[in-house]
């Protein structure tokens, strides 16, 4: 069973950055097929797809938020990490890693359905 959990502060001022880690037990997040995402979701609105690290360490990112996002991971222990700079009350939100399952049969490009998440963590951005 893969588990993940957030971790990180509840409480970013507006212009810092927001840093979250996700914990992943069950599975490495080197395994070929998937990738490992966060996804979040502010008051009222939508998922958010936000961006996602391959089993391979390669990065993909939702265009609107590439200028301000970055995700890196460590492979030794099992982490992967979200930092979002210079963020406004609009970046509230609950916070989830997931891991993403490559469909198939794999095509090109490919395409990802969730299969696990993390419970969420709610982060506030104020002063």
């Amino acid at each position: 069973q893969v588990q993940l959990q957030e971790s990180g502060p509840a409480l970013v001022k507006p212009s810092q950055m927001l840093s979250l880690t996700c914990t992943v037990s069950g599975d490495s997040i080197t395994t070929s097929g998937y990738r490992w995402s966060w996804v979040r979701q502010a008051p009222g609105k939508a998922l958010e797809w936000m961006g996602a690290i391959l089993y391979d360490g390669t990065t993909e990112y939702k265009p609107s938020l590439e200028s301000r996002i970055s995700l890196s991971r460590d492979t030794s222990k099992n982490r992967f990490f979200l930092q979002l700079s210079d963020v406004t009350p609009e970046d509230t939100a609950v916070y989830h890693c997931a891991r993403e399952k490559e469909r198939r049969p794999f095509g090109y490009p490919p395409t990802y359905e969730y299969d696990y998440w993390g419970q969420g963590t709610q982060v506030t951005v104020s002063s």
